[in-house]
């Protein structure tokens, strides 16, 4: 947001907020510092350290899977909250872990800023985030599909499917 009155939920803090800079989490490399903050648990304004462990993560989350994964510690209640890279910047919104137990266990997602931006923008805009829909499904493009595509390096998806209806 520009300045807090701009804000898709405005907040009464009493005093002037300066909201956070959305960041390019397209930058972001395996090994980059990384902190997650949240709620995790019912306890407030919890903030924990990291790494980014993977990019471009397929995880089943939903028809638009492409999150970052992180060891920072994300646990139930930090869904929602910003994963912020060393420079301050919101480059994901912390979104999911798996874990067998419940807990963390070095296995925590956000959604890209890249993702997530357009959608708080339809927000602040139409009062309604909409995602396009094509009906195809996607695998990740690996360093072997890459050199045999003649590309110079692995990052995209590949068309795997079509739907009858896509």
């Amino acid at each position: 947001c520009a300045n807090a009155e701009e804000a898709i939920i405005k907040v009464d803090a009493g005093r002037p907020l300066q909201p956070a800079t959305l960041g390019d989490s397209e930058s972001l490399r395996v090994g980059d510092r990384v902190v997650a903050i949240g709620n995790p648990l019912g306890f407030s304004n919890s903030a924990s350290a990291g790494i980014v462990s993977a990019m471009h993560r397929q995880i089943g989350l939903s028809a638009f899977d492409d999150v970052i994964q992180t060891d920072a510690t994300i646990n139930q209640g930090n869904s929602g909250g910003p994963l912020f890279n060393t420079r301050g910047e919101v480059v994901g919104v912390n979104s999911a872990i798996f874990s067998p137990t419940g807990g963390n266990i070095g296995l925590g997602f956000a959604i890209p800023a890249e993702v997530a931006g357009p959608v708080v923008e339809q927000l602040r805009t139409s009062g309604k985030g909409r995602r396009g829909y094509l009906g195809v499904g996607i695998q990740p493009l690996n360093e072997d599909i890459a050199k045999s595509l003649g590309l110079p390096k692995n990052r995209g998806e590949i068309v795997a499917s079509v739907e009858p209806t896509g």
